[in-house]
């Protein structure tokens, strides 16, 4: 069964075991996490950890919206995080689900999640003595990994701002619908999350000392300021593709005025040409030698005049 398991002495020392060795013997905390929900990984946490069928339920579901909330014995917590394998645009944070007791922690996940990584590097160090410490370093690594990729997501909105060019409306309207997209679909569930986080932070139980609950209070304002990032992202997006519409539509006004204008300098031209070119008898002049070189001078003279008109009204500046 994919998954580890850590044994974590008073002192804070762990021991790195098998998942199926987790629960043999005694110790201060100890940690299993699966990565997987398969019938396999469901009959291990009913049978062998002796969870409840809700708990085991809510720890395999197929889908998940960040929460927390307490049972009688523990606490639930369901959050969203970054994951090493590249997921879906619609769903682009991983799963993590928890439950909480004293002395025990339990949590699965689907893919594999960065945060995770940085908890057990926390635990081979020492850091943790109880389950608090434990869900306290998730919940936070979680938001800490996060944050960079909300920064980046304003800084690239930032560099789309400053070279708003009429030669790179395509470009640009690719990238910001790109990141505006991404800002939506993280503000959805990141958005909960911190009330989920907040929830936690203000759980009865004596599994949570005083020092967790402001570390948690600290996690949800991050949260809670990379929620308002995400929807100033999703606003100035929105703004920033206002403007390249409306560059792409000066462009295109630009476009069609020159040539409305070469039209209209040329429409007499071919009312004329057209009129001489006719095979009729009785036009004017037109056995006369000179007849070609005045029709020609009368034309240039025409063009001439109508693109004086224009540039003298400024047409040519849009």
């Amino acid at each position: 069964m994919s998954g580890f398991g850590y044994r974590i002495g008073a002192d804070g020392s762990a021991n790195r075991v098998g998942v199926r060795d987790a629960l043999a013997g005694d110790a201060a905390l100890v940690w299993v996490h699966l990565s997987t929900t398969t019938e396999e990984a469901q009959g291990w946490l009913r049978d062998d950890a002796h969870l409840a069928d809700y708990v085991v339920d809510a720890l395999t579901a197929a889908e998940t919206r960040p929460r927390a909330e307490k049972f009688e014995h523990g606490a639930l917590i369901n959050l969203r995080g970054r994951s090493s394998e590249e997921l879906p645009g619609s769903d682009p944070l991983a799963s993590v689900r928890i439950w909480g007791t004293k002395g025990h922690v339990f949590s699965v996940s689907r893919k594999p999640l960065v945060a995770i990584e940085m908890v057990v590097a926390e635990a081979e160090a020492g850091d943790f003595h109880d389950p608090g410490d434990l869900i306290t370093a998730i919940a936070t690594a979680i938001t800490t990994d996060l944050d960079p990729l909300v920064a980046d997501l304003g800084d690239t909105l930032d560099t789309c701002e400053e070279g708003l060019e009429a030669d790179r409306i395509f470009e640009l309207r690719r990238e910001v619908t790109r990141v505006r997209v991404q800002a939506i679909n993280y503000r959805r569930f990141l958005a909960p999350q911190r009330q989920a986080i907040e929830t936690l932070s203000q759980l009865p139980g004596d599994w949570l000392d005083s020092d967790d609950r402001l570390h948690l209070s600290a996690a949800a304002d991050r949260a809670a300021r990379m929620a308002e990032e995400l929807e100033a992202i999703r606003e100035r997006a929105s703004l920033t593709h206002e403007a390249l519409t409306d560059l792409r539509a000066e462009q295109i006004d630009g476009r069609s005025l020159v040539i409305s204008i070469v039209a209209m300098v040329f429409l007499p031209l071919t009312f004329l040409t057209g009129l001489y070119g006719m095979n009729v008898q009785g036009l004017p002049y037109a056995e006369r030698p000179w007849a070609f070189d005045a029709i020609a001078g009368l034309c240039a003279a025409i063009a001439i005049g109508v693109t004086g008109y224009f540039v003298r009204r400024h047409w040519f500046r849009g």
